[in-house]
């Protein structure tokens, strides 16, 4: 598949053992905690085995999450807080904050914060496979799909979870409105770019196709806009990505309405699309140079060397010789001093974010079991306190990108 995609890291976290000697007054109790720390360390291994897929990673997401509602959800039959939400410290690093991690003793931040990294590895694994040879089209829809589950997750945690954090979120760490509205888009214009592939591969019309495009870099404008306010050295190589997609897929956009503009006798007007394209295009390229000098956060790449890159550049150059030869031989229109205003909107394609839910409460945390823990008792370790654990950035599998074969759906 035809595509590259800018990833910032993974969130890390400190260790957390979820000891509660004394508050845990029963075997019942002690077998959630237990279970609580086994199935949150499963969880934090999987980000980065080579060898997860969505199946893997959502039975362990469900596993700890099923247990870890214990904690959030109220079951003692009234509407006050569960008693269990803040006895346990938890701390995150952001994903684009470098290792300074950020700690809450607020089980849903817990819950926000392992959620986030859940969606950040969806678009990793999207990622990953999107760079594969000879990409497949069950893969391609495995890459479609992943992106989609990812915007799902943001979308629930901005509108669920994180409006319930007794602490708001600082500015610049992930669980901001403007960072987490930016990754929301992002998936999404990705997602995108899977249908904008496909749509090519299979020829359907010119029309689509510069819709969708243009749809898709309006995304980008957009998520580009959400970060302007951020501080420039955790967000400036982020926004060069966010931009050079953007005139990307504008470039699309103008290139494929010039093919329609020609199918439409309107020679004159399709030369001057496809000039805006060619503008377009060199500004990407620009751009593309400008990403790899940026330092910040984030893959280090070199997109206007790969395929997918190369391959529009000599579809425009192409479709505007052919324009300009046949307005010399047939047409002999006069070609516009303005670009022509696009104002297309794709009736199909547009990428849905696939909603999602918790999973159901575990059996384990029954309102019995819920009574046996006695916060009166107090943690024995409480009195003394081994040395804080230390956050250690998260061991990312080395992904260098793949020769890019051009191929986008085999």
């Amino acid at each position: 598949m035809a595509h590259w995609f800018h990833r910032n890291p993974l969130k890390a976290t400190a260790p957390v053992s979820f000891n509660f000697y004394g508050v845990a007054g029963s075997p019942a109790a002690n077998k959630i905690c237990n279970d609580l720390r086994t199935t949150r360390a499963r969880l934090l291994d999987m980000f980065t085995d080579v060898t997860c897929n969505p199946e893997i990673m959502k039975s362990a997401t469900d596993a700890y999450f099923s247990l870890l509602q214990g904690f959030i959800i109220s079951l003692d039959g009234t509407t006050q807080e569960n008693k269990m939400r803040f006895i346990q410290n938890f701390k995150w690093t952001d994903t684009l904050q470098g290792n300074i991690p950020s700690a809450q003793q607020d089980a849903i931040f817990e819950l926000a914060s392992m959620a986030f990294n859940v969606a950040i590895w969806y678009t990793k694994f999207a990622s990953r496979l999107a760079g594969k040879e000879n990409i497949t089209e069950p893969e391609a829809k495995d890459v479609h799909r992943s992106l989609k589950v990812a915007a799902g997750i943001f979308i629930n945690l901005k509108a669920v979870h994180i409006p319930r954090l007794i602490t708001p979120a600082e500015k610049g760490r992930d669980l901001e409105p403007r960072v987490i509205d930016t990754y929301i888009i992002q998936c999404q214009a990705e997602a995108q770019e899977v249908t904008i592939a496909r749509a090519i591969e299979l020829k359907h019309n010119a029309t689509l196709v510069a819709a969708l495009a243009f749809e898709t870099a309006n995304f980008y404008q957009k998520a580009d806009h959400t970060l302007n306010t951020l501080e420039p050295e955790c967000s400036s190589k982020w926004r060069k990505y966010l931009q050079l997609k953007l005139h990307f897929y504008m470039a699309y956009a103008y290139c494929y309405h010039g093919q329609t503009l020609l199918a439409g006798d309107k020679c004159g007007e399709a030369i001057r699309s496809l000039q805006e394209a060619e503008k377009c295009y060199s500004r990407a390229e620009a751009l593309c140079k400008e990403y790899r000098q940026t330092k910040g956060p984030g893959t280090t790449a070199k997109p206007s060397e790969q395929l997918f890159f190369l391959k529009l550049g000599g579809l425009i150059k192409n479709t505007l010789e052919r324009c300009q030869r046949e307005n010399g031989f047939i047409y002999f229109h006069k070609v516009p001093a303005e670009a022509p205003q696009l104002e297309l909107k794709a009736s199909y394609g547009l990428a849905e974010p696939v909603p999602f839910e918790l999973p159901p409460l575990s059996e384990q945390c029954t309102a019995e079991v819920y009574t046996t823990f006695d916060l009166t008792k107090g943690a024995k370790n409480d009195k003394a306190k081994p040395k804080e654990e230390e956050v250690r950035p998260m061991k990312e599998p080395d992904l260098k990108p793949q020769k890019d074969t051009g191929c986008i759906i085999s």
